[in-house]
C-alpha cells in the first residue's frame, strides 16, 4: 500500500491482543477506530467509537445461534451480548481479520474472540488466527485451518484477540506489521 495513512484498523482497544494491534498501528501510522459501549473498560481510547443503542442492534444476534456456532454457552449474558455486538461492527468495518488466541479441536477459537473469527468464515473474509499454543499463523481455508505467513493487504482490517498475549504473539504481531508496511 502506498499511502499507510489510508489504511485503517477496526478493533476495540481491550487489553491483550486489541491494545497491542492499537499500539502497532499507532507506531506504523496507521488509522485506528476502536469500538465500545457504556460502560465498557478498555485500555485503548484512540479513534474512540461508542456504539449507541441502535448501532449496537445492528449487530445482534441470537445468543441461542452463538452458543450452537461456537459450540459452548456463555455467562453473563447482557455484557457477552454487547462485546458480541460490537465485534460484529469491526469484523463488518475491516475486510481482512487477524485475531490472536487458541483453535479448539472443534476449529473454533476460544473465548468471545472466537465469535470474531465464526463472523469473518460466515462474511467470506480472509481470516487468521495466530495460534498461541503452536506460535503460527494458520488462514481458514476450503474449511479447514492452514499454516500461513499473511500480510495486511487491505486498507481496512479488523484485529482482535485474546486478553493474555505471550511474548511470542507479541512478536509475531510486530512480524506482521513489518512485513506488510516496512517496504512503504
Amino acid at each position: 500500500m502506498s499511502n499507510l495513512s489510508d489504511v485503517t484498523l477496526f478493533s476495540g482497544g481491550h487489553k491483550g491482543a486489541e491494545a497491542e494491534f492499537g499500539k502497532l498501528a499507532q507506531q506504523f501510522g496507521i488509522n485506528e477506530v476502536n469500538f465500545t459501549f457504556d460502560g465498557h473498560t478498555i485500555e485503548r481510547e484512540v479513534g474512540l467509537k461508542v456504539l449507541s443503542q441502535a448501532e449496537l442492534q445492528k449487530g445482534d444476534i441470537s445468543m441461542d445461534i452463538v452458543s450452537a456456532r461456537m459450540g459452548r454457552n456463555f455467562s453473563k449474558v447482557d455484557t457477552i451480548r454487547k462485546v458480541i455486538q460490537s465485534i460484529f461492527h469491526m469484523v463488518n468495518s475491516g475486510y481482512q481479520v487477524f485475531v490472536v488466541g487458541w483453535i479448539l479441536p472443534d476449529n473454533t477459537v476460544k473465548g468471545g474472540t472466537g465469535w470474531g473469527v465464526e463472523l469473518a468464515k460466515l462474511f467470506n473474509r480472509p481470516v487468521f488466527v495466530y495460534e498461541q499454543d503452536r506460535n503460527k499463523w494458520f488462514s481458514w481455508v476450503n474449511n479447514a485451518w492452514v499454516e500461513a505467513n499473511p500480510i495486511i493487504s487491505h486498507k481496512t482490517f479488523a484485529g482482535t484477540g485474546t486478553r493474555n498475549l505471550s511474548d511470542d504473539a507479541k512478536k509475531a504481531m510486530k512480524a506482521l506489521f513489518e512485513r506488510s508496511f516496512s517496504h512503504n
